[in-house]
Protein backbone atom coordinates (compact mmCIF):
# COMPACT_ATOMS: atom_id res chain seq x y z
CA UNK A 1 0.00 0.00 0.00
CA UNK A 2 1.36 3.40 -1.01
CA UNK A 3 2.49 5.62 1.83
CA UNK A 4 2.00 9.36 2.13
CA UNK A 5 5.41 11.06 1.80
CA UNK A 6 4.19 14.63 2.07
CA UNK A 7 2.49 16.82 4.63
CA UNK A 8 -0.92 17.66 3.18
CA UNK A 9 -1.11 21.12 4.74
CA UNK A 10 2.42 22.04 3.62
CA UNK A 11 1.49 20.97 0.08
CA UNK A 12 -1.53 23.28 0.17
CA UNK A 13 0.53 26.20 1.47
CA UNK A 14 3.33 25.71 -1.08
CA UNK A 15 0.90 25.37 -3.99
CA UNK A 16 -1.04 28.47 -2.90
CA UNK A 17 2.20 30.51 -2.94
CA UNK A 18 3.91 29.14 -6.05
CA UNK A 19 0.95 28.94 -8.43
CA UNK A 20 0.07 32.67 -8.38
CA UNK A 21 3.73 33.58 -8.87
CA UNK A 22 4.06 31.32 -11.90
CA UNK A 23 0.81 32.61 -13.37
CA UNK A 24 2.17 36.15 -12.99
CA UNK A 25 5.47 35.53 -14.79
CA UNK A 26 4.68 32.74 -17.29
CA UNK A 27 2.10 31.91 -19.95
CA UNK A 28 2.03 28.11 -19.82
CA UNK A 29 1.07 26.02 -22.82
CA UNK A 30 0.74 22.34 -21.96
CA UNK A 31 0.11 19.14 -23.88
CA UNK A 32 0.29 15.42 -23.17
CA UNK A 33 -0.92 15.56 -19.57
CA UNK A 34 -2.90 12.39 -20.24
CA UNK A 35 0.36 10.48 -20.71
CA UNK A 36 1.22 10.87 -17.03
CA UNK A 37 -0.41 8.07 -14.99
CA UNK A 38 -2.76 9.43 -12.33
CA UNK A 39 -1.44 6.99 -9.76
CA UNK A 40 1.46 4.62 -9.16
CA UNK A 41 5.19 5.14 -9.41
CA UNK A 42 6.39 6.96 -12.52
CA UNK A 43 9.68 8.48 -13.59
CA UNK A 44 9.35 11.86 -15.29
CA UNK A 45 12.48 12.29 -17.43
CA UNK A 46 12.92 15.93 -18.45
CA UNK A 47 15.43 18.13 -20.22
CA UNK A 48 17.08 20.86 -18.16
CA UNK A 49 17.21 24.45 -19.46
CA UNK A 50 17.26 26.73 -16.44
CA UNK A 51 17.29 26.82 -12.67
CA UNK A 52 13.66 27.95 -12.95
CA UNK A 53 12.35 24.86 -14.73
CA UNK A 54 11.84 22.76 -11.57
CA UNK A 55 9.06 25.22 -10.73
CA UNK A 56 7.47 25.13 -14.19
CA UNK A 57 7.66 21.33 -14.30
CA UNK A 58 6.14 21.11 -10.84
CA UNK A 59 3.34 23.44 -12.01
CA UNK A 60 2.65 21.20 -15.02
CA UNK A 61 2.55 18.03 -12.96
CA UNK A 62 0.51 19.38 -10.07
CA UNK A 63 -2.08 21.30 -12.08
CA UNK A 64 -2.04 19.61 -15.48
CA UNK A 65 -1.32 15.97 -14.61
CA UNK A 66 -2.73 15.98 -11.06
CA UNK A 67 0.45 14.47 -9.60
CA UNK A 68 2.54 15.78 -6.72
CA UNK A 69 6.11 16.44 -7.98
CA UNK A 70 8.99 14.76 -6.16
CA UNK A 71 12.47 15.96 -7.12
CA UNK A 72 15.96 14.79 -6.35
CA UNK A 73 17.57 17.97 -4.97
CA UNK A 74 21.17 19.00 -4.44
CA UNK A 75 22.13 18.52 -0.82
CA UNK A 76 23.63 22.01 -0.75
CA UNK A 77 20.18 23.49 -1.45
CA UNK A 78 18.73 21.41 1.36
CA UNK A 79 21.09 23.11 3.82
CA UNK A 80 19.07 26.33 3.60
CA UNK A 81 16.87 26.14 6.73
CA UNK A 82 13.51 27.13 5.23
CA UNK A 83 14.11 25.21 2.02
CA UNK A 84 15.16 22.13 4.01
CA UNK A 85 11.98 22.17 6.08
CA UNK A 86 9.71 22.65 3.08
CA UNK A 87 11.57 20.07 0.99
CA UNK A 88 11.36 17.41 3.69
CA UNK A 89 7.69 18.16 4.32
CA UNK A 90 6.91 17.81 0.61
CA UNK A 91 8.79 14.54 0.11
CA UNK A 92 11.78 15.81 -1.88
CA UNK A 93 14.93 13.66 -2.04
CA UNK A 94 18.34 15.17 -1.16
CA UNK A 95 21.36 14.19 -3.27
CA UNK A 96 24.94 14.69 -2.14
CA UNK A 97 26.90 14.25 -5.33
CA UNK A 98 30.29 12.59 -5.48
CA UNK A 99 29.79 10.53 -2.35
CA UNK A 100 28.28 7.31 -1.08
CA UNK A 101 25.23 9.39 -0.14
CA UNK A 102 24.37 9.42 -3.85
CA UNK A 103 23.68 5.70 -3.53
CA UNK A 104 21.37 6.43 -0.59
CA UNK A 105 19.54 9.00 -2.72
CA UNK A 106 19.04 6.40 -5.44
CA UNK A 107 17.67 3.97 -2.87
CA UNK A 108 15.34 6.66 -1.55
CA UNK A 109 14.14 7.38 -5.08
CA UNK A 110 13.49 3.67 -5.64
CA UNK A 111 11.51 3.56 -2.40
CA UNK A 112 9.48 6.61 -3.47
CA UNK A 113 8.67 4.96 -6.80
CA UNK A 114 7.95 1.41 -5.68
CA UNK A 115 6.67 1.72 -2.11
CA UNK A 116 5.10 5.16 -2.18
CA UNK A 117 3.88 5.27 -5.78
CA UNK A 118 5.35 8.73 -6.31
CA UNK A 119 6.00 10.68 -9.48
CA UNK A 120 9.72 11.40 -9.35
CA UNK A 121 11.31 13.94 -11.70
CA UNK A 122 14.82 13.31 -13.01
CA UNK A 123 17.10 15.29 -15.29
CA UNK A 124 19.02 12.52 -17.11
CA UNK A 125 21.58 15.08 -18.33
CA UNK A 126 22.55 15.73 -14.71
CA UNK A 127 22.80 19.49 -15.22
CA UNK A 128 21.51 22.28 -17.42
CA UNK A 129 22.28 21.64 -21.06
CA UNK A 130 25.51 23.02 -22.47
CA UNK A 131 24.39 22.51 -26.05
CA UNK A 132 24.92 25.85 -27.88
CA UNK A 133 21.33 25.72 -29.18
CA UNK A 134 19.93 24.37 -25.88
CA UNK A 135 18.97 20.95 -27.24
CA UNK A 136 19.03 18.02 -24.78
CA UNK A 137 22.57 16.69 -24.55
CA UNK A 138 24.13 13.31 -23.88
CA UNK A 139 22.86 11.88 -20.59
CA UNK A 140 23.95 9.69 -17.70
CA UNK A 141 22.55 6.17 -17.38
CA UNK A 142 21.07 6.39 -13.87
CA UNK A 143 17.48 6.94 -14.99
CA UNK A 144 17.58 3.96 -17.34
CA UNK A 145 19.03 1.77 -14.60
CA UNK A 146 16.36 2.85 -12.12
CA UNK A 147 13.57 2.28 -14.65
CA UNK A 148 14.79 -1.21 -15.51
CA UNK A 149 15.32 -2.28 -11.90
CA UNK A 150 11.97 -0.97 -10.65
CA UNK A 151 9.85 -1.64 -13.72
CA UNK A 152 8.06 1.73 -13.42
CA UNK A 153 7.23 3.66 -16.61
CA UNK A 154 9.39 6.50 -17.87
CA UNK A 155 7.38 9.44 -19.21
CA UNK A 156 9.48 11.84 -21.33
CA UNK A 157 8.86 15.53 -20.71
CA UNK A 158 10.20 18.36 -22.86
CA UNK A 159 9.88 22.07 -22.28
CA UNK A 160 10.97 25.36 -23.79
CA UNK A 161 10.89 28.97 -22.65
CA UNK A 162 12.42 29.00 -19.16
CA UNK A 163 15.74 30.12 -20.61
CA UNK A 164 14.10 33.51 -21.24
CA UNK A 165 12.90 33.72 -17.63
CA UNK A 166 16.16 32.80 -15.90
CA UNK A 167 19.06 32.03 -18.26
CA UNK A 168 21.51 29.42 -17.03
CA UNK A 169 24.68 30.89 -15.56
CA UNK A 170 23.06 34.09 -14.32
CA UNK A 171 21.03 35.07 -11.28
CA UNK A 172 19.20 37.79 -13.21
CA UNK A 173 15.51 36.94 -13.24
CA UNK A 174 13.56 38.39 -16.16
CA UNK A 175 9.92 38.03 -15.10
CA UNK A 176 8.40 40.69 -17.35
CA UNK A 177 6.91 40.61 -19.83
CA UNK A 178 5.40 37.20 -19.03
CA UNK A 179 7.30 34.39 -20.73
CA UNK A 180 5.61 31.69 -22.78
CA UNK A 181 6.62 28.31 -21.37
CA UNK A 182 5.67 25.27 -23.43
CA UNK A 183 5.57 21.78 -21.93
CA UNK A 184 4.84 18.44 -23.63
CA UNK A 185 4.71 14.96 -22.10
CA UNK A 186 4.93 11.92 -24.32
CA UNK A 187 3.77 8.34 -23.87
CA UNK A 188 6.01 6.12 -21.71
CA UNK A 189 9.26 5.16 -23.43
CA UNK A 190 9.20 1.56 -24.66
CA UNK A 191 12.04 -0.16 -22.78
CA UNK A 192 10.74 -3.70 -23.26
CA UNK A 193 13.74 -4.67 -25.41
CA UNK A 194 16.03 -4.11 -22.41
CA UNK A 195 14.08 -5.75 -19.62
CA UNK A 196 15.13 -9.05 -18.01
CA UNK A 197 18.65 -8.70 -19.41
CA UNK A 198 21.97 -8.06 -17.66
CA UNK A 199 22.39 -4.34 -17.04
CA UNK A 200 25.60 -3.93 -18.97
CA UNK A 201 27.10 -0.55 -19.80
CA UNK A 202 26.12 -0.97 -23.45
CA UNK A 203 22.52 -1.85 -22.63
CA UNK A 204 22.14 1.08 -20.24
CA UNK A 205 23.59 3.50 -22.81
CA UNK A 206 21.16 2.26 -25.46
CA UNK A 207 18.18 2.56 -23.11
CA UNK A 208 19.33 6.04 -22.10
CA UNK A 209 19.62 7.03 -25.76
CA UNK A 210 16.00 5.93 -26.31
CA UNK A 211 14.84 8.05 -23.37
CA UNK A 212 16.75 11.12 -24.53
CA UNK A 213 15.56 10.66 -28.11
CA UNK A 214 11.97 10.74 -26.90
CA UNK A 215 12.63 13.97 -24.97
CA UNK A 216 14.44 15.54 -27.91
CA UNK A 217 11.67 14.65 -30.37
CA UNK A 218 9.12 16.30 -28.07
CA UNK A 219 11.21 19.44 -27.83
CA UNK A 220 11.69 19.48 -31.60
CA UNK A 221 7.90 19.47 -31.92
CA UNK A 222 7.60 22.40 -29.53
CA UNK A 223 10.32 24.40 -31.28
CA UNK A 224 9.38 23.42 -34.83
CA UNK A 225 13.06 22.79 -35.56
CA UNK A 226 15.28 19.87 -36.50
CA UNK A 227 17.45 18.62 -33.61
CA UNK A 228 21.10 17.70 -34.12
CA UNK A 229 21.75 14.20 -35.42
CA UNK A 230 24.17 13.54 -32.55
CA UNK A 231 23.50 14.96 -29.05
CA UNK A 232 26.06 17.38 -27.68
CA UNK A 233 28.48 15.57 -25.37
CA UNK A 234 30.17 17.91 -22.86
CA UNK A 235 32.89 15.38 -22.04
CA UNK A 236 33.77 15.01 -25.72
CA UNK A 237 33.71 18.79 -26.15
CA UNK A 238 36.15 19.21 -23.25
CA UNK A 239 38.47 16.56 -24.67
CA UNK A 240 38.45 18.24 -28.06
CA UNK A 241 39.15 21.63 -26.47
CA UNK A 242 42.13 20.20 -24.57
CA UNK A 243 43.47 18.53 -27.71
CA UNK A 244 43.08 21.77 -29.67
CA UNK A 245 44.95 23.74 -27.02
CA UNK A 246 47.70 21.14 -26.89
CA UNK A 247 48.06 21.21 -30.66
CA UNK A 248 48.20 25.00 -30.71
CA UNK A 249 50.75 25.19 -27.88
CA UNK A 250 52.93 22.64 -29.63
CA UNK A 251 52.76 24.33 -33.05
CA UNK A 252 56.03 25.74 -34.53
CA UNK A 253 56.67 29.42 -33.91
CA UNK A 254 56.31 32.09 -36.60
CA UNK A 255 59.99 33.02 -36.58
CA UNK A 256 59.64 35.95 -34.21
CA UNK A 257 61.13 34.07 -31.30
CA UNK A 258 59.60 32.85 -28.06
CA UNK A 259 58.74 36.00 -26.19
CA UNK A 260 58.18 35.34 -22.46
CA UNK A 261 54.53 34.75 -21.68
CA UNK A 262 53.33 34.43 -25.28
CA UNK A 263 52.34 30.79 -24.99
CA UNK A 264 50.63 31.23 -21.64
CA UNK A 265 48.69 34.27 -22.79
CA UNK A 266 47.57 32.67 -26.02
CA UNK A 267 46.49 29.54 -24.20
CA UNK A 268 44.57 31.51 -21.59
CA UNK A 269 42.58 33.27 -24.26
CA UNK A 270 41.19 30.07 -25.67
CA UNK A 271 38.19 28.38 -24.07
Amino acid sequence: MAQQRESRWVKVVVASIVRPILRAVTRPRWSGQENVPREGGVIIAANHLSLSDPLTIAHFLYVGARRWPTFTMKEAVMRIPVVRSVARSTGQIPVKRGSTDAVKALQEAEKALVRDGSSVIFYPEGTCTRDPELWPMAAKTGVARLALTTGVPVVPLAHWGEQHLLPYGTSKLRPFPRKKVEMAAGPPVDLSAYRDKPLTSTLLKEATADIMRAITDLQAGIRGEEPPAVPFDPKQARREAVEERSADEGAPGDGTGDAPGDGAENGAERP
